[in-house]
């Protein structure tokens, strides 16, 4: 093989990459977040969780970006290991895609695939086309590449060096270690399988001498996966751990029954002529027969995972996390006498957090005003998501119970949480819009007037005087009062609003402010005056609930308050 051979190899292969590269960010553009929402969305459903695990690596061309995806979710509390997995077993199936594709060998229409690709990137202007261009153009370079490929590795066949190296690969270790190796670097399995698939096709490779390097290719596919939990939560970590060990698995058995039975030989033999076609169908079988047999054994995988990486309790502090609610009270049916009350508490301490994060979240979404930084930025949104997070798992709960026999106020307090809630993640949402406005003014440039900065720490103070009287309320009589007091600051709220506005046009009248900045003031004042709403919308569904004492949470790990 000559240096110049070498070196179209190298071209080759960035192309095969850069093929995958394109449909993978295509597809994940042309779908938007329906992607992530979809994981999001999850059911316990083993099957479902692999169904879709499957259908989403299809579609973007890649396990290690599902399983990466997976990592963070369960990292951001999103999702819980057993979920995890079953997608982790549906990503090992979808990722065949790629092989089956190379197999079909469509090298001749490859050429016409990337003139129309790039018909629709270069000249139609809207997005959704776009996105479909890069998508053909990708799955034509990516089919162009295999046949450069081939190409280019035909002369192994001749070369003495290479055909005394083929025997060592077929000794189960040194085959294992060089896929995984490979793999680790390429930091794609698809990538490796289709190398292999185009030594097989050029002749230089036969599926005995390859089948050890495609079970190493899956291990070695883990390696990005556990390299990206690094740093992240012990759960995180597991869901790694849980990859691996499901593809370990599958090497160690595949590799028995190649080594003592003649599954590789007939297997090579109803596709004699096909070497793709061969190892194309040896990746799939690997990854559909470790599913199968693994399926049973899910959860006996998570118990390994959590005791490999057994729990370190300090780390719960920085993990999105449920502080008061647990699994137990879903099985209130089983011991009713005082249940419901002990829900009723446990709802309420959870829902103090909640808003202890809003209000946090209220107040340094002010002071970004004066001082923008990309570390309140990133405070304001991880505390968002939090927010976010309690409101889906306090929502779930209360679903759960909610059907359970039980007084009319008990049922009126637990409903009058949802309304509590939902308020609380909108206030979440303005205080993110405000700390969004102070980052767009600082990216352009922009500036708020003294006068407007002096308005926006009146408003700053009228919000947290606001919040602080849901909590101070049982030192001022019943819940009713409560109410009073929220109408009166919530009246202030508009007065204030309407006030600010009329300075805002006298300052751009007098050309004291620019067009930019009172676009974004105004918006400012909108979410102000929606914050004044919430509240109002809280206070009256504590009244309805008859909550007798709504206090602060203490519970805020010195973790969290630095970070969430």
């Amino acid at each position: 093989m000559t240096y110049e051979n070498v070196l179209l190899f190298l071209g080759a292969l960035a192309l095969f990459l850069y093929g995958m590269k394109m449909m993978s960010s295509g597809l994940e553009a042309a779908a938007g977040n329906q992607l992530k929402g979809t994981l999001e969305k999850l059911t316990t459903n083993r099957f479902l969780g692999i169904a879709v695990g499957a259908g989403i690596t299809a579609l973007i061309q890649s396990s290690t970006t599902t399983t990466v995806m997976v990592v963070g979710f369960v990292n951001s509390g999103i999702m819980n290991l057993k979920q995890a997995l079953w997608i982790i077993m549906g990503a090992n199936i979808g990722t065949n895609i790629t092989s089956q594709l190379v197999a079909l060998n469509f090298e001749k229409v490859a050429p016409v695939l990337i003139f129309l690709g790039v018909i629709l990137v270069v000249f139609v202007h809207k997005k959704k086309f776009y996105y479909i261009g890069e998508i053909i153009a990708g799955l034509g370079i990516l089919l162009y590449s295999m046949h450069l490929m081939q190409d280019c590795l035909a002369p192994l066949q001749q070369e003495p060096a290479f055909i005394d190296l083929l025997t060592k690969f077929k000794i189960p270790v040194i085959g294992l270690l060089v896929g995984l190796v490979f793999t680790a670097i390429l930091h794609s399995s698809a990538a490796s399988i289709g190398i292999l698939q185009a030594l097989a096709m050029s002749g230089s490779l036969t599926l005995s001498n390859s089948v050890f390097i495609l079970y190493g290719i899956n291990i070695g596919t883990c390696v990005t996966s556990l390299v990206s939990s690094l740093g992240s939560s012990r759960n995180a970590k597991r869901t790694a751990v849980m990859h691996l060990t499901f593809n370990v698995i599958g090497a160690i058995l595949f590799s028995m029954i190649t080594i003592f039975t003649p599954f590789v030989p007939w297997l090579a033999s109803q596709w004699p002529d096909n070497p793709a076609v061969q190892i194309a169908n040896l990746h799939l079988i690997f990854n559909l027969s470790t599913t199968i047999i693994l399926i049973p054994f899910g959860k006996y995988i998570v118990k390994f995972s959590e005791k490999i990486l057994p729990e370190r309790p300090e780390e719960l502090m920085t993990e999105q996390h449920l502080r008061f609610l647990e699994p137990s009270i879903l099985k209130v049916e089983h011991h009713k006498v005082g249940a419901i009350a002990i829900f009723v508490t446990q709802l309420q301490r959870e829902t103090e957090r909640m808003l202890s994060f809003a209000r946090t979240n209220i107040e340094r979404s002010f002071n970004a005003t004066r001082e923008t930084s990309e570390k309140i930025q990133e405070q304001v949104w991880n505390t968002e998501e939090y927010i976010d997070y309690l409101n889906k798992e306090i929502s779930y709960y209360i679903s759960h119970v909610i059907s359970l026999e039980m007084v009319e106020q008990d049922s009126v307090t637990i409903n009058s949480f949802f309304r509590i809630t939902g308020n609380i993640e909108r206030l979440g949402d303005h205080a993110t819009n405000i700390a969004g406005y102070a980052n767009l003014m600082d990216e352009n440039g922009l500036h708020f007037s003294e006068e407007a900065l002096s308005e926006v720490d009146r408003m700053k103070e009228a919000s947290l005087q606001a919040l602080d009287l849901i909590y101070e309320y049982k030192e001022i009589g019943t819940t009713s009062i409560l109410v009073e007091k929220m109408q009166a600051i919530e009246q202030k709220i508009d007065d204030m609003t309407r006030e600010f506005r009329s300075n805002q046009m006298a300052r751009l009248q007098k050309g004291s402010c620019s067009g930019e900045a009172c676009v974004i003031y105004s918006e400012l004042l909108t979410d102000f005056e929606r914050i004044g709403d919430h509240l109002l919308n809280i206070a009256e569904a504590i009244d309805s609930a008859k909550i007798i004492d709504f206090k602060p949470a203490d519970e805020l790990t010195p973790a969290l308050e630095m970070n969430a």
